[in-house]
C-alpha cells in the first residue's frame, strides 16, 4: 500500500505555487482518519485528528506537496521554450531529460549546441516538438510550469528510486501515519501538507502562524553520506529515521531531541542523528511562530535529492511512520521533561 501510495502521489503536478492536484488528492485519502480537512490562502492543506484531553497541546506535523521545477517565460519564433526555475535545480541534472507540462504537454530539456558543458537558464530550452511560435502556443503560454517526468519504481526489494520523493515520501508517511493512529488521541495533532517548501518554506511558515503550535515535526527527506564521494555525514541510507539535530536553518530544541530518541529506543525504533551542514525544511518555519514552538525533524535518508534518481528505503520510511505514530500518542512534555 505504501508503495502504491507514493506512486500515486509522485505521478502528480504541484511544482511550488502549483500544488492544487496533489491537495486534492491527499484530501480524498486523509479525510477518514481525521475530524476536518481545511486549506488555507496559500494553499496548504491541514488535517486535524483533535484531542481528547481536558487541554490538549498541538502538534504539528508538515510535509510539503510541491516539488522543484520550472515555468516558462518566452517562447521564440521558431517554437522553442524558455524558462526559469522554481526552487533550486541542478541543471546538468536535468539536462536531457523528458519533461511534462502541468496541462500534460510533453517535451524534452536541452541545451543549446555546443553548450552543455556548462549549462545555463539563458542556454537551455524545451522542444516541445513543434516548429513555429504560433505552433507551440497552441499547447503551452508563458506562466505555464512543467517538471522532469515523474514516477518512482522498485530496483530491490527495499529501495524505491524516481522522483519527486522529496517530499512526496513524507506526504506518504504522514497518511500511512493518520491510517494507523487509535480512534483518539490526547492531543490535537495537525497532519499539514505545506505548499511552496522549495522556494523559502512558505506554507509551512503561514500554517504554523494559524495553528501557534505547541510541538512541530518536518517530515522531509536528508542527505545521505554512505556513497561515493559524498560529503561526511554519518546518515545512512537503510538504517532507519534520521532524527534531525540541526541543518542551515535551525538548532532542534534539545530535550526534544533527546526524548525522540528516547522514544524510538523504547518503541525498537532503527534510528539515526542527522546534523545537516546545508538545506532546510518547514521546521524552521514551525521553530519560530508566534512566540516559538519545541521544534523537530523526522528526516527520511534519500540519496541523490533533487535529482531524477532519488532513493529511499523501505524499512526507512516504515521507520518514519512508526516514530510519528508514536509522538501522536506520547505525552511530549513529559517525554522532554518540560514544565508546562
Amino acid at each position: 500500500m505504501l508503495f502504491e501510495t507514493l506512486k500515486q502521489l509522485c505521478r502528480l503536478h504541484g511544482v511550488s505555487g502549483f500544488e492544487a492536484p496533489v491537495a486534492q488528492y491527499i484530501a480524498k485519502k486523509i479525510s477518514p482518519y481525521v475530524d476536518s480537512v481545511s486549506t488555507d490562502a496559500l494553499g496548504n492543506l491541514i488535517a486535524l485528528k483533535k484531542g481528547c484531553s481536558a487541554s490538549p497541546k498541538k502538534v504539528m506535523f508538515s510535509a510539503h506537496m510541491d516539488e522543484i521545477g520550472f515555468i516558462v517565460n518566452y517562447i521564440d519564433e521558431k517554437g522553442f521554450i524558455r524558462f526559469a526555475p522554481l526552487g533550486g535545480i541542478n541543471l546538468r541534472a536535468a539536462l536531457y531529460g523528458p519533461v511534462v507540462f502541468a496541462n500534460g504537454v510533453k517535451g524534452l530539456l536541452v541545451s543549446e549546441a555546443g553548450k552543455a558543458d556548462d549549462p545555463k537558464y539563458a542556454t537551455c530550452y524545451v522542444d516541445i516538438g513543434a516548429y513555429s511560435q504560433k505552433d507551440a502556443e497552441k499547447r503551452v503560454k508563458i506562466g505555464d510550469t512543467f517538471h522532469l517526468q515523474s514516477d518512482v519504481t522498485a530496483i530491490s526489494r527495499r529501495v524505491w528510486a524516481g522522483r519527486p520523493l522529496d517530499d512526496r515520501a513524507g506526504c506518504a508517511i504522514l497518511l500511512e501515519a493518520a491510517a494507523k493512529l487509535p480512534a483518539q488521541v490526547n492531543d490535537d495533532i495537525y497532519f499539514v501538507f505545506s505548499v511552496q517548501e522549495e522556494v523559502g518554506c512558505r506554507g509551512g511558515r503561514t500554517a504554523a502562524f494559524g495553528i501557534m503550535p505547541d510541538f512541530g515535526f518536518s517530515v522531509d527527506v536528508t542527505a545521505t553520506g554512505d556513497v561515493p564521494g559524498a560529503h561526511t555525514m554519518a546518515v545512512s541510507q537503510g538504517k532507519g529515521v534520521a532524527i534531525k539535530v540541526k541543518d542551515s536553518s535551525l538548532i532542534c530544541h534539545p530535550a526534544l531531541v533527546g526524548g525522540m530518541h528516547k522514544l524510538a529506543k523504547d518503541n525498537k525504533i532503527p534510528h539515526q542523528t542527522e546534523v545537516l551542514t546545508a538545506g532546510g525544511t518547514d521546521a524552521s518555519a514551525i521553530q519560530l511562530a508566534g512566540a516559538g514552538a519545541y521544534a523537530g525533524g523526522i528526516s527520511i535518508p534519500s540519496r541523490y535529492i533533487h535529482s531524477g534518481v532519488e532513493t529511499v528505503d523501505k524499512k526507512d520510511l516504515e521507520a518514519c511512520i512508526d516514530l510519528t505514530v508514536a509522538l501522536c500518542q506520547t505525552d511530549l512534555v513529559a517525554l522532554c521533561g518540560l514544565s508546562e
